[in-house]
């Protein structure tokens, strides 16, 4: 079976290489998916914008389903009916999408621009690769924004402030979901950082995050999409939350709402493109001349205008600049900017490709309790 698989991605790589260096027959529209708000619009304007501009006659459309691309691909694939093009994902669900056979196998190298002095994109991208079909956009985090206002005056500096609810009182707001919230429980009941994921590993690790979870599960709304917790702060109706950095950036720089970041124990992870495995030929080359397009030194750095995600090519990095409505530099708003990461915490892609099915049904039979 696996033997079956190579050969038939080996298969696709060379159709695919081969109609999209062509140029032949190319479809003349295009379904992208994403995660909506302040990111989608920042892919819209870096790199859509300018492609559908070069490409006379071509449309793109965007579905904000990324949050459930993994469930619907899974779907479209049984019906024999794809019907997205390029597909915006974490890199976790990358991996299981790959694994399953329903992301096709990139050749970095051959299907992507090198850098402007000639490096190849393999090496550009560098370890951000984790997955053969994977094209990594940019580096991001979840993390913490805080109501100023609200907060007294010890703002908290810790991840741990949000099971603080004496020093903190007043709702948090987390994802609907186990993956950062099983880490931080770890980290604040005494699991040292290196630690964290052989002990998410076990029953018994599991069981102690969710009974940290307990402590505050009275205090937390919990938010599915990255616009909830924005909203949320703006309207003061928590006094903390999860979210993206791109999310608090916008609703802090943007908005000017009294809300500030916490760093402290964010979580690195990255966002990029898979295509999806059975598109006609004319879709793949059109899916394939995009993503080139949108994922070369400039582009990427382009979206760092609209949007405070670290692009994931090393040679774009020094030509990020300023933010193009606001002004301001957005080097120190990045995630990776030294100050921001004095202590983060890495997302272990592999373990949540392999735990994620089982601790899921764990945490949502834990939520309905």
């Amino acid at each position: 079976m696996k033997l079956t698989k190579t050969l038939m991605a080996t298969s696709a790589l060379t159709v695919a290489a081969g109609v999209a260096l062509a140029g032949a027959h190319m479809s003349s529209d295009m379904v992208l998916v994403s995660w909506g708000g302040a990111y989608q619009s920042s892919q819209d304007r870096a790199y859509v914008q300018p492609y559908l501009a070069m490409n006379e006659g071509v449309t793109a459309t965007w579905d904000e389903s990324s949050a459930e691309a993994v469930a619907k691909l899974r779907a479209m694939n049984e019906a024999g009916n794809v019907t997205w093009d390029v597909v915006d994902v974490v890199a976790a669900d990358a991996i299981r999408l790959c694994d399953e056979g329903l992301a096709m196998e990139i050749d970095v190298d051959e299907m992507l621009a090198a850098a402007p002095d000639g490096t190849p994109a393999s090496e550009d991208f560098g370890d951000l690769l984790v997955s053969e079909c994977y094209i990594p956009q940019i580096v991001y985090s979840t993390t913490f924004g805080y109501r100023t206002d609200l907060v007294g005056d010890t703002p908290p500096t810790t991840v741990c402030a949000v099971f603080d609810t004496e020093t903190y009182p007043g709702k948090r707001a987390l994802e609907k979901r186990p993956i950062n919230n099983m880490e931080w429980a770890l980290y604040c009941d005494g699991v040292a950082k290196a630690d964290i994921y052989d002990v998410l590993e076990t029953t018994e690790g599991q069981e102690r995050a969710l009974a940290k979870l307990d402590t505050i599960k009275d205090d937390v709304i919990w938010w599915s999409a990255g616009a909830d917790t924005p909203q949320l702060l703006a309207d003061g109706e928590i006094v903390m939350g999860s979210t993206y950095n791109g999310r608090l950036f916008s609703v802090i720089e943007e908005q000017k709402q009294p809300v500030a970041m916490l760093w402290d124990m964010q979580v690195f992870d990255l966002d990029g493109w898979i295509i999806p495995t059975g598109l006609s030929e004319e879709r793949l080359a059109r899916a394939l001349d995009f993503v080139k397009f949108a994922t070369d030194t400039q582009r990427l750095a382009d979206q760092a205008k609209y949007i405070s995600y670290g692009p994931a090519r090393l040679s774009s990095a020094p030509l990020v600049g300023k933010h193009a409505d606001l002004g301001i530099e957005m080097a120190q708003h990045m995630p990776t900017d030294p100050k921001n990461a004095a202590n983060t915490l890495l997302y272990n892609y592999e373990f949540w490709a392999d735990y994620r099915d089982d601790i899921d049904a764990k945490f949502q039979a834990w939520l309905a309790q």
